[in-house]
């Protein structure tokens, strides 16, 4: 211990000595550094920076500033990135940069600079037709690019005198103006404030971006490990995400900004408003307001001339369904969705909506610059689900595929359960440019028509339990999206099994025709009519149905009914009979025939033998 004491003393005074003598160096260095080193060097240095990284001539109009605490850093206003020959264009435009630098280098007459901040930059980006972008000359960071490139491998090596620091990168209330070649449009962002962190060209990125687009507020992280491959094209491991209002989506995995060949990673994506994002993006989709929200969440992985999302999630509305979708793209560079998608629930709505959409089978460039989404892309789409709905109608365990493709546009529902019995449907649109029309096909087999008349709450007197079968099959030769009654055609075969018709007395119905001239169906509503079958084959023309022949066979009697029923108007003008089933009926149930007319549900009924009976002459 003694030993101990003896040397302690000294070694805290040398130490102090050591500290003390860095402390006065230190201070010294710093308050004489203004006056050791030139703002002309600084200056020439950043602008000789900025052309080097760049590969532009870099001008700048303002005096430096230069601050010595807490760290050496210089200010610059007025900074203009332009082409390198005479009048050459402005590529960017920075009201005030500034940078920290090497206060050692800079005293030996080298000017080395690092962390920069950029307030109210202006730049101008061209995004090529490869995908990639073109904003640098030659520089720096086009030769370190163009390095990556060059390399065969996902790896590269830099040498330690190019592999240069950075730092962060600040940039404040920035602008950024993109015109993209491959798609002819431009983008512009404003508002853009930005932290990326990239210490060296070799190390990873990670980059935070807040801007506002289309009066938007939106942000994008990026986060590469290997920065420069990514800007070369090649596939790296990245992550990215984009969040706003009115979209989200995150992405983690293998990406490359100029192609999708070695696509593989994780994709969830979600739209909250489809009407507001269509809106908002630029794009117009009549019916859209039937389509609330996507969402899904699928492994992306490329695939020959496309992407395939596997395991998929997807939302859309209130339904969820599950499957394996493609995205491809044809000879002609349309792309083209495919796969199979299995709900627990639909509404066939959203799908449906497709056919009140032009889809004009155009050109592929038109198609792809010009046309509503639908116009621009081909479906081919197979849907089930364990229960389905179409407004009031309700279908169980549905298969149905919508597909348009090659200037054709078809929905079918191949099979599903309908109100108790079973449903086929094809809705077609006319071929070329969907001009033409489209036409609609649907055939239900034992279906409980009287059950889906009550739970429609229709009025007036229609069949009840009874299971029926019906063939439809109308057609249209205007735009389908344009298309009213007026303009449908067709014809329709009903058929049921036995049941009654509600509201209808037949024995009532007889007593008013020979006792009135003119009576309502509301007067004979006091019981039902039983029936043993019913038949109905109809036309359908410019806004009317023209019943050719109805039969509704009782037990004991039959109605016949022919006529004209203007459904746009719910009016009616039927000629009818009510005859003995049995001929041999005939004398205690003689032929009633009758005109039946005015409006639905409360027409009005005229027995033809009233009508037909000569006046009587007034006694004197």
């Amino acid at each position: 211990m003694r030993s101990a004491s003896r040397w302690l003393p000294a070694v805290a005074r040398t130490t102090g000595v050591i500290l003390l003598t860095v402390l006065i160096v230190f201070a010294v260095f710093r308050a004489t550094a203004p006056f050791l080193i030139s703002s002309n060097l600084v200056r020439s240095g950043i602008e000789r920076a900025l052309s080097e990284w760049t590969g532009y001539r870099a001008q700048i109009e303002g005096d430096p500033t230069l601050d010595f605490w807490p760290t050496p850093r210089v200010t610059l206003n007025q900074v203009t990135i332009r082409e390198p020959h005479k009048n050459g264009k402005v590529l960017g435009h920075v009201d005030s940069l500034s940078a920290d630098f090497s206060l050692w280098s800079a005293i030996r007459g080298h000017a080395r600079f690092h962390e920069f901040h950029f307030l109210r930059p202006i730049l101008y980006i061209r995004r090529d037709e490869n995908g990639l972008f073109d904003w640098t000359n030659e520089g720096r960071l086009s030769k370190a690019i163009e390095q990556a490139e060059a390399t065969s491998g996902q790896g590269i090596t830099i040498r330690k005198d190019q592999d240069a620091d950075i730092g962060m990168l600040t940039i404040e209330d920035g602008s950024v103006e993109m015109v993209d070649e491959r798609s002819g449009n431009t983008y512009k962002m404003n508002g853009v404030n930005a932290d990326i962190s990239w210490p060296r060209l070799s190390r990873p990125m990670s980059a935070v971006i807040l801007a506002r687009f289309n009066d938007q507020d939106i942000k994008l992280n990026f986060d590469s490990t290997q920065p420069l491959l990514f800007f070369a094209g090649k596939s790296v491991d990245a992550k990215a995400s984009f969040s706003s209002s009115l979209i989200s989506w995150a992405y983690a995995g293998n990406a490359s900004i100029s192609d999708l060949s070695t696509l593989s990673g994780n994709l969830q994506l979600n739209v909250p408003n489809v009407p507001s994002f269509l809106a908002w993006s630029g794009q117009r989709l009549p019916a859209a307001d039937t389509l609330k929200n996507v969402s899904l969440n699928a492994d992306v992985a490329a695939i020959e001339h496309g992407v395939r999302f596997d395991n998929l999630s997807f939302k859309v509305n209130d339904s969820a369904a599950s499957g394996v979708m493609d995205l491809t793209y044809t000879a002609a560079g349309k792309p083209k969705f495919s796969g199979t998608l299995a709900f627990d629930q639909m509404n066939l709505n959203p799908f449906l909506a497709a056919f009140s959409m032009r889809l004009a089978a155009e050109t592929a460039i038109n198609a792809l610059l010009n046309g509503n989404p639908l116009q621009r892309l081909d479906l081919d789409l197979r849907l089930s689900s364990n229960k389905a709905a179409l407004g009031p109608f309700q279908f169980d365990n549905i298969g149905a595929s919508l597909l348009v493709a090659g200037g054709k546009a078809k929905f079918d529902i191949g099979d599903s359960g309908f109100e108790s019995g079973s449903l086929t449907a094809h809705l077609e649109v006319a071929p070329g440019d969907f001009d033409g029309g489209g036409k609609l096909q649907i055939s239900i087999r034992n279906a409980d028509f009287g059950g889906l008349f009550a739970r429609l709450k229709l009025p007036g007197p229609l069949p009840l339990t009874s299971s029926g079968s019906l063939d439809l099959s109308l057609s249209t030769t205007r735009p389908i999206w344009v298309a009213t009654l007026s303009d449908v055609a067709g014809q329709m075969h009903f058929r049921s099994a036995a049941g009654s018709f509600r509201q209808f007395d037949i024995s009532t119905f007889r007593s008013q025709a020979a006792e009135k001239a003119f009576f309502r169906m509301s007067d004979i509503g006091d019981a039902a009519f039983d029936f043993d079958s019913i038949n109905v084959d109809a036309t359908f023309a410019k806004g009317s149905a023209e019943v050719q022949n109805a039969t509704i066979a009782g037990r004991n009697e039959t109605i016949t009914l022919n006529g004209v029923v203007p459904f746009r108007t719910n009016g009616l003008a039927l000629s009818g009979a009510i005859e003995a089933t049995s001929p041999s009926d005939a004398d205690e149930l003689p032929m009633l025939p009758f005109f039946l007319g005015g409006s639905w549900p409360n027409p009005v009924v005229s027995p033809v033998t009233t009508l037909l009976q000569k006046p009587q002459p007034v006694q004197q």
